[in-house]
């Protein structure tokens, strides 16, 4: 897979949440130890306490060690080595559970020396509700004389419910890596459907030149006849059709720069272009395609070169000049001026129109959009100029924005004093 900055971004994001995951998981695990341990040590404590309250009541000192022996992670049994009673025990039990805050059901079991087994005693609910006991859960000891057992058979439940807020974090997180997941594959199927996109709009581009070229071709040997020139009438048909053959190849043209922008597939060959130059260039051109009179002002306080690529540099600047006159009905007047700042020198196109609503003045650069106009139907394009012009500024470096008044829209490209030379 090529590695682009795309595949990067996705690759680093899913290790991030990966990571998180794994560190998680790590302190699910430290938490249900310190957890375990933490538990085990208060059953420990409250046994031996159980044990030694059962010495001091027969008055005998207490001479067994190692008198709590953890058979199973809920199975204790207790060597006590001296005669005691199941109510006293069971007494005490809950008096020492109770002192260590050992919320968790229990129940217990008793050897009798008598018979050779482990009789039943009680089990204990900490909630009080009668619980299902499990007499068949003691196995009795052959090392030991006088002992009892204790099992906990609710103590795994209580391991997860005290870790309730790690497994809610777990789960979030889970949660949260799905949804990564899911958003990279729909990137991943949107990013698959544009290069399709782009594919499509060049082939189709590509396709419709070859036969605009002979179109116009044979247009214009068409127009050069002398029978042509001798009737107004196909002269004027001829002229229409050579009209809107150029029309048809400028947005073309405009497809075509875009999907180049979009592919990445420009390169730049900046060279020291005048800015006075290209304007009267742009202003000669535009003159060619519009017979109305246009008014302009250029307000620069001096002659400037700027460092860009000639080709595009001009294409911008032609789509936005050619965007305010197409937009501004009567009398149209477009004013360019150059601010300079510190950083910056600000170049600035204005135009006399209605300028753009407040809703739609962040999205004129977006591809394909256009402005809602009661003339927008008359007016031929396909909202492609303005996305041509921010990529290619991007691409330079530039930073472009827009601003709308009563009086006319504005068309603001910061260009770094580093791209300039006087």
């Amino acid at each position: 897979m090529k590695l682009t900055k795309f595949n990067v971004v996705i690759l680093i994001g899913f290790l991030a949440i990966l990571g998180v995951v794994i560190m998680q998981v790590f302190l699910l695990n430290q938490a249900y130890s310190f957890e375990k341990k933490e538990v085990e040590s208060k059953i420990h404590y409250a046994l031996l306490d159980v044990v030694e309250r059962i010495y001091v009541d027969n008055n005998t000192e207490l001479i067994v060690n190692n008198q709590i022996k953890k058979v199973a992670h809920n199975y204790y049994v207790v060597n006590v080595n001296d005669v005691f009673e199941n109510n006293i025990l069971e007494f005490y039990l809950k008096k020492e559970f109770n002192k260590v805050n050992l919320g968790l059901d229990f129940e217990y079991a008793i050897y009798d020396c008598g018979s050779n087994n482990m009789v039943y005693g009680n089990y204990i609910a900490a909630n009080g509700l009668a619980n299902k006991k499990c007499e068949d859960c003691f196995t009795g000891n052959q090392d030991l004389t006088y002992y009892f057992a204790v099992r906990f058979p609710t103590l795994n439940q209580n391991y997860f419910n005290s870790l309730k807020q790690y497994w809610l974090y777990t789960l979030v997180l889970f949660f949260v890596l799905i949804i990564y997941v899911y958003s990279v594959l729909l990137m991943l199927k949107q990013k698959r459907y544009t290069v399709l996109q782009n594919d499509f709009i060049n082939n189709m581009t590509h396709e419709f030149k070859t036969p605009l070229a002979s179109i116009l071709i044979a247009s214009n040997y068409a127009n050069s006849q002398q029978e042509i020139k001798d009737s107004p009438k196909l002269s004027k048909y001829i002229a229409i059709i050579i009209a809107q053959s150029q029309k048809l190849n400028e947005h073309i043209e405009q497809i075509l720069s875009l999907a180049k922008t979009d592919s990445h597939n420009i390169e730049l060959n900046k060279t020291k272009v005048d800015l006075n130059n290209i304007f009267r260039l742009i202003k000669e051109n535009i003159s060619l395609k519009y017979p109305k009179e246009i008014s302009y002002l250029l307000l620069f306080p001096k002659n400037y070169y700027v460092m860009a690529d000639e080709f595009h540099f001009y294409n911008i600047l032609y789509n936005i000049v050619d965007n305010a006159i197409k937009y501004t009905p009567e009398n149209p007047e477009v004013t360019i001026m150059v601010n300079e700042n510190q950083k910056y020198i600000d170049l600035s196109i204005t135009d006399n129109g209605a300028g753009v609503p407040e809703k739609d003045l962040p999205f004129i650069f977006d591809k394909f959009y256009r402005v809602e106009r009661k003339d927008s139907k008359e007016i031929e394009g396909f909202g492609i100029g303005l996305a041509y012009v921010k990529k290619i500024c991007q691409l330079h470096n530039w930073k472009i924005k827009a601003d709308s008044t009563l009086s006319g829209l504005t068309i603001l490209i910061q260009i770094p004093k580093t791209d300039i030379y006087e």
